[in-house]
């Protein structure tokens, strides 16, 4: 598998720009081609080139920035002609064109996002007009909401979140979401998969700064269909890994008679790039049958000496009465890029419906 800078290769540019210059024959693309490649462009990463692509653009195309939205949706159209499928990653200096040489006019761009996001994502895009023009550009957002097209659905829930990963933070929404709530309202029925799961990642981004609108949502929306639910239990991740107590509450996740035995650690020294191996029993003591949300944190030791914990997911399912069941877990400490090690003590625990059991001790050494 390939580099993903390397999606910016000779033979995408030479089709992109026949594609431009087949609809704006003032396009000249072999001096497009050459602007493209002067100076270090062999050295750039991905996000760079992307950013390289949209300024080379916008040096040879129309300056009326209307004029060039209008080009941008005849070139769409013609790459699909062209047989470039929609999502092609390449293709979000798109959106990223609107994002620079748009700011300053609202009204264009804001219709560029709903047509370019048929064809690439803008969530990302949209972020500095949002902090530009807040509410101007979510009422903006919540229209697109009730669009036909799934995409520019998803866009304004997507873009709207207060926590996206990767973009541009919208402080005033980790600290008031209530603008936004409209968006997710109007989604919560929706047909798209694709949608509702923005939806859900938009949920449990406010859950992390607001969880108290998330509780209320959660039991607004109970029960509404199969599919609401489903964007519930998704958006209340975190709290659920929190252990916070009134989402346990409101999945019937409560640990009283639920017996964690033989909990054992079979690795107590473990090497850096191995597994940390586990077990322990679990007993359902209760007279009838209880949904148990199973889940284990490592307490990782960190480069000034503290613990940090990280909770992992192992399973949620129901356990009959007196239902004696084995589990056995490997963690890895494999070395991985988002992920440092530090050698010493650190602690595992088991977690069972929010409530952490005995910590036992381990030793990770080099």
């Amino acid at each position: 598998m390939g580099l993903i800078k390397d999606i910016y290769s000779v033979s995408f540019y030479e089709n992109f720009s026949q594609a431009v210059a087949e609809v704006y024959p003032a396009f000249n693309k072999q001096k497009f081609i050459e602007a493209i490649y002067e100076g270090d462009f062999a050295q750039k990463e991905w996000k760079e080139r992307m950013k390289h692509t949209t300024v080379v653009f916008h040096q040879f195309m129309p300056q009326n920035f209307p004029e060039a939205v209008s080009l941008i949706d005849k070139i769409i159209e013609n790459l699909r002609k062209n047989n470039f499928a929609d999502s092609n990653l390449a293709f979000i200096f798109f959106a990223d064109y609107i994002e620079i040489y748009g700011l300053d006019d609202f009204e264009t761009s804001a219709k560029a996002f709903v047509s370019i996001t048929q064809f690439i994502s803008c969530e990302f895009a949209v972020r500095p007009f949002i902090l530009k023009y807040k509410e101007k550009m979510i009422d903006e957002m919540t229209k697109w909401s009730l669009h036909e097209n799934h995409h520019v659905r998803r866009l304004a829930s997507e873009g709207s979140r207060p926590r996206l990963p990767w973009a541009m933070a919208i402080p005033f929404l980790k600290k008031d979401p209530s603008s936004i709530l409209p968006i997710l309202e109007n989604l919560k029925n929706d047909p798209s998969e694709y949608v509702r799961r923005s939806v859900a990642n938009n949920l449990n981004d406010i859950a992390k700064d607001n969880p108290q609108i998330v509780l209320e949502i959660a039991s607004r929306w109970k029960g509404h269909s199969k599919e609401t639910d489903g964007i519930i239990k998704h958006g209340s991740r975190t709290l659920l890994k929190q252990g916070h107590p009134e989402i346990l509450s409101h999945y019937g996740l409560e640990s009283t008679n639920i017996e964690l035995s033989s909990f054992e650690i079979k690795t107590p020294v473990v090497k850096i790039g191995d597994y940390l191996q586990f077990h322990f029993h679990l007993n359902n003591k209760n007279e009838e049958p209880k949904t148990v949300r199973l889940e284990y944190a490592v307490h990782y030791k960190k480069a000034k000496g503290h613990l940090a914990k990280k909770v992992f997911k192992i399973s949620e399912k129901i356990y009959h009465p007196n239902q004696l069941t084995k589990i056995e877990r490997n963690q890895s400490f494999k070395l991985i890029t988002t992920r440092v090690f530090h050698t010493g003590v650190h602690q595992l625990s088991i977690i069972i419906n929010g409530t952490e059991s005995e910590v036992l001790e381990f030793e990770l050494i080099d």
